[in-house]
């Protein structure tokens, strides 16, 4: 079985990512390989982000790894908070208050359309890889439910009458980007023979 690090300390992340992965893989958390330092995260991309916690990750502890970066992307918005979702009311990375000011700013607009986008970067035996995951949908004008996390409680996926905080762990796994991006991580780790 491969041993892979996942490079986060978001415990919903690792949550998510070990319920999709159902015992293919396993996973270390950066905690559990001693890495308590933070990881870097200054590209302005969510590709060049993912690779740069992968690298540092490889580069440090010379394991096989992957890392990912995820954005909300509002139609609106020219496609913010983007990159910088996690920090988009400030560097508190306060989910209330990103929730908050994207709400305030789309106030009035009758075009809501959003996706999150996942990117993964892997790191396998020095090769990198990279995997996109994407869900559409919009943004409600109020908050729905309290599971999840992030902008999970005002993120309604296209096809869907729940925002993702109102869905079980399995219900948005199986249409979430980070689901979406996970599974094609699997599928390549399968092909290899991982």
């Amino acid at each position: 079985m491969t041993k892979l690090v996942f490079a986060t300390n978001n415990r919903h992340k690792v949550d998510e990512v070990k319920h999709k992965l159902n015992g293919l893989c396993s996973i270390q958390t950066l905690s559990e390989i001693g890495c308590r330092e933070d990881i870097p995260e200054t590209a302005d991309t969510l590709e060049g982000n993912a690779l740069q916690k992968a690298r540092y990750l490889y580069e440090k502890y010379g394991c096989n790894c992957f890392a990912d970066d995820t954005g909300l992307e509002v139609e609106a918005l020219d496609n913010a908070p983007g990159v910088y979702s996690a920090r988009y009311a400030g560097e508190a990375k306060n989910p209330d208050e990103n929730m908050k000011k994207l709400l305030c700013e789309l106030s009035g607009k009758t075009n809501r359309k959003a996706r999150f986008r996942t990117v993964i970067a892997l790191i396998l035996d020095g090769k990198e890889y990279l995997f996109e995951g994407i869900v559409d949908g919009r943004i409600l004008e109020e908050r729905q439910g309290n599971e999840g996390f992030g902008y999970d409680p005002i993120f309604l996926p296209a096809g869907y009458e729940k925002s993702f905080a109102q869905l079980s762990m399995t219900e948005k796994n199986n249409i979430s980007h980070r689901g979406r991006a996970v599974e094609k991580l699997l599928a390549f780790l399968s092909e290899k023979g991982k």
